[in-house]
């Protein structure tokens, strides 16, 4: 070690002095020096993202203070190459596993393609060791289990604090060696991550494995390890445990009462894991619990306890589970508390005027309950930054000061309550004005209220940072006309749904909103032509949804060019006529239906459109034929052209892409033509084919037995011939099945079997050539049509002397039979 004079000297006169000095040099020794430039040689890493490797250089003959070195007498104790964008293999014969001083080596966040290398169980002084999110892949190797010394260990593959992002593509396992066989030597470990590794293995396995091994385990984090339960009383014995991460995992168990006696427990999630029963009431009674998260566990039930004074929990969250019964008072007791989620369970009563008492609180959760009366003030919360109340029953005016002071407040979310304003007719009463002061407010959704007036949109001008506004379907109309002058000062909105607000005709804000995504102005009063314009807002790249229907416009004025980014385009239920508008490819979902559209649809319109998932031009008067390009969009689960003058024969391409097609309606037109060469696939999707109204002929295909989940289907109204479809006797899914006024003939059921479709409620076989026994015992066993009481009722109908019609009603829904069977030489029989 070289140590200059100076330090000779200074350490020599502290000895004089009696003073104590423990002299480190800071300067790296040689050897040391070399493995790390070696090192950083056989590293492939991406200089733009690198912040370490990038900067070291022979030149700079002191390795200790290069980024991410740590130095001990001129021994490399600490590594950390995190966040390097490293890539490709770390071998055994790394320069890494010369570096035998290490105590500490992270080279989390990266994207190596390797397993493991055997060579890290070289290293056998570390302490510390973090390969998270590094992309290994593979077994974790067994020579791990040589590292004794470690007390902190991870190798999740996700981010430990939310395991729902996974940055490793690969997968890490731990099979051989198994979890004991790698853990039997590691006894001072206190910290072990392993987030996002498959080891498969029961409660009984994992819970005696750690604790038969780690005494003084506090953190356990194995969230998405392919665990299941239920949890093994041996876990009593960790009682150093402070967190426990197990989210994602299917344990299918109830919560033990142990955990409640970790005297030092300060997290519990266990999120999305399948637990059921009553949870634990004394858990949340834990003096040093802070965050408890037990999302989405649907079959999880309990309430909330009376909370004692000492409480520390910081993050409350329950949200997807059978949570119920009123918030108790003590409720103000949790001082501490920043998060609150209790969205979609079961909670009713009122809010207590106590929760005004978190003054700590940051996020307030609570839609979709059914919590009732008026919505307290939240105005002492001065952390609070988002607030969603909606889809609860909430009533009343809301006092100006329930949102006073809230500067942190960015998302206020209180659709489909019973709020109203009754205090004047133009609304820039005390709940808007509270508002108007919350200046760093990014969104808004009032909407599915009973708000009235008259609002004028322009007094959102100085909420700059506004990007979402939904003032949808209140009681009130909404000036949208904005000035010249608070145009240039007006919020970029990213979303702005103004459905139903007596809107007359198109905001001119719009004209400088470069950044839109998303806006709706359905359902409002909105006359003439469709502004070209209207394709510029979002600057012709950003608009992805837009949607203009149920409003009175005649047309799209020309010229216009619908913007690339599109994805949703609705103008349904309008008066547009001429011809089809030219979609962009990136199209998923296009509804013109309920206008007056006269053309045909253009032979190459649905090429490229391989992104469309729906599409609907129904009700209007479309001619021609059915285009075979309609076949290239591949991803079309629901098409209906139903209601219009189309012609020709169906494409038998569109039901050999029934892979997706899920609907298919092509009720009322003008088609003809036989589909029993047609070919179902055998993974066919389809759930609802309705032909009704056409003078198709033929069979009915073979293959749509292929339709395993069909669930509607319509052939009325045509003129098809053959036998009852027995070929369906097995999709056990239907329940409609419509095949009036054709020529189907023969007997009614199907022959060596006692009934299908129990899902069956409208069966409707009317003005046909069937004739016979009509298998009373058959109908019986439809059970989705029977009464409780099974009574069975008969309608006849004589109108006709060669028809004799009647209905059985089964079911107190709107559900029905009709069967009319031309009568032969013999008798109608009814078994």
């Amino acid at each position: 070690m070289r140590t200059n004079s100076l330090f000779t000297w200074l350490y020599m006169f502290s000895i004089l002095l009696g003073v104590n000095v423990f002299l480190v040099s800071s300067q790296c020794l040689d050897h040391q020096q070399a493995l790390l430039l070696q090192l950083r040689k056989s590293l492939e890493f991406d200089p733009e993202i690198s912040t370490k490797l990038v900067k070291w250089n022979a030149q700079n003959s002191d390795c200790c203070h290069w980024e991410g070195v740590s130095c001990k007498e001129g021994l490399v104790v600490d590594l950390n190459l995190s966040n390097e964008g490293i890539s490709g293999e770390l071998g055994n014969s790394s320069s890494l596993f010369d570096l035998q001083h290490l105590n500490r080596l992270d080279l989390s966040c990266n994207f190596f393609s390797s397993m493991i290398p055997t060579g890290i169980g070289t290293l056998k002084k570390l302490n510390y060791l973090n390969l998270s999110s590094a992309g290994f892949l593979g077994q974790i190797p067994s020579e791990m289990s040589h590292l004794r010394r470690l007390i902190t260990l991870d190798l999740s593959t996700t981010f430990n604090y939310d395991p729902t992002i996974v940055l490793a593509a690969n997968e890490l396992k731990l099979e051989n060696p198994t979890l004991k066989m790698l853990v039997q030597n590691l006894s001072m470990l206190e910290e072990l991550y392993f987030d996002g590794v498959n080891m498969s293995t029961s409660g009984s396995e994992w819970c005696q494995d750690l604790s038969s091994s780690l005494p003084n385990l506090r953190v356990l984090s194995f969230s998405d390890c392919s665990l299941s339960g239920p949890f093994d009383q041996s876990l009593v014995k960790l009682q150093s445990l402070s967190v426990i991460r197990l989210d994602n995992n299917d344990l299918l168990s109830r919560v033990p009462e142990f955990l409640a006696n970790f005297s030092w427990l300060s997290t519990l999630s266990l999120h999305s894991c399948q637990l059921y029963g009553a949870f634990p009431g004394e858990l949340f009674k834990v003096p040093t619990l802070m965050t408890l998260d037990l999302t989405d566990n649907v079959l999880l039930s309990g309430s909330l306890p009376e909370f004692p004074r000492n409480n520390s929990l910081q993050k409350l969250m329950l949200p997807f589970t059978n949570f119920s019964k009123e918030l108790p008072s003590s409720i103000g007791n949790l001082w501490n508390l920043s998060t609150l989620d209790l969205s979609f369970c079961h909670f009713s009563g009122t809010i207590p005027s106590f929760i005004s008492k978190l003054t700590q609180l940051s996020n307030l959760q609570l839609s979709f309950n059914n919590f009732t009366g008026p919505i307290p003030s939240f105005n002492k919360s001065k952390k609070l930054t988002q607030i969603d109340l909606n889809h609860n029953s909430f009533t009343g005016e809301i006092p100006s000061a329930h949102f006073e002071g809230l500067l942190n407040l960015v998302e206020i979310d209180l659709e489909d309550n019973f709020l109203k304003d009754l205090s004047s007719n133009n609304l820039e009463g005390p709940f808007l004005l509270s508002i108007l002061k919350l200046k760093n407010l990014s969104s808004l959704d009032l909407s599915y209220n009973k708000l009235n007036g008259t609002l004028q949109l322009d007094i959102f001008q100085e909420l700059d940072q506004l990007a979402v506004l939904d003032l949808s379907y209140n009681n009130w109309s909404v000036n949208a006309s904005v000035t010249k002058f608070t145009l240039k000062s007006f919020p970029q909105f990213e979303k702005l749904t103004l459905a139903s607000c007596n809107i007359r005709a198109f905001p001119n804000l719009l004209k400088n909103q470069l950044g839109m995504v998303a806006l709706d102005l359905s359902n409002n009063r909105i006359h003439g032509e469709i502004p070209n314009w209207i394709w510029e807002v979002g600057n012709n790249t950003n608009l992805a949804f837009l949607n203009l229907s149920h409003n009175h416009l005649v047309g799209m004025e020309e010229p216009y060019s619908l913007p690339s980014s599109l994805s949703l385009l609705d103008l349904n239920s309008n008066y547009l006529g001429g011809k089809i508008p030219v979609v962009p490819a990136s199209i998923g979902y296009v509804d013109l239906s309920n206008n007056n559209f006269t053309s045909s649809i253009p032979i190459h319109f649905f090429n490229d459109l391989s992104s469309l998932g729906f599409f609907s031009i129904s009700n209007n008067s479309f001619s021609g034929v059915i285009p075979e390009s309609i076949c290239s969009a591949s991803g079309l689960q629901v098409l209906d052209l139903s209601h219009n003058k189309l012609s020709g024969k169906i494409p038998r391409c569109l039901f050999e892409i029934g892979v997706s097609l899920e609907v298919l309606n092509l009720r009322q037109n003008n088609l003809r033509g036989p589909i029993q060469d047609a070919f179902f696939p055998t993974d066919c999707d389809l759930k609802t084919l309705d032909l009704n109204g056409n003078s198709i002929q033929g069979k009915i295909p073979k293959s749509l037995a292929n339709c395993a989940a069909l669930e509607v289907l319509d052939l009325g109204h045509n003129n098809m011939v053959g036998e009852f479809p027995c070929l369906l006797k097995n999709t056990t899914t239907l329940q409609v099945l419509v095949l009036r006024s054709n020529n189907f003939a023969g007997t009614i059921g199907c022959p060596n079997t006692n009934g299908t479709w129990e899902m069956l409620q409208i069966l409707d076989l009317a003005q046909n050539n069937f004739s016979g026994v009509i298998p009373g015992q058959w109908l019986k066993t439809m059970q989705a049509m029977m009464t409780h009481n099974e009574n069975l009722q008969a309608n006849v109908n004589t109108t006709n002397s060669n028809v004799l019609g009647f209905t059985h009603l089964y079911s107190s829904r709107v559900m029905y039979v009709t069967i009319d069977v031309t009568i032969n030489a013999s008798k109608l029989n009814m078994l």
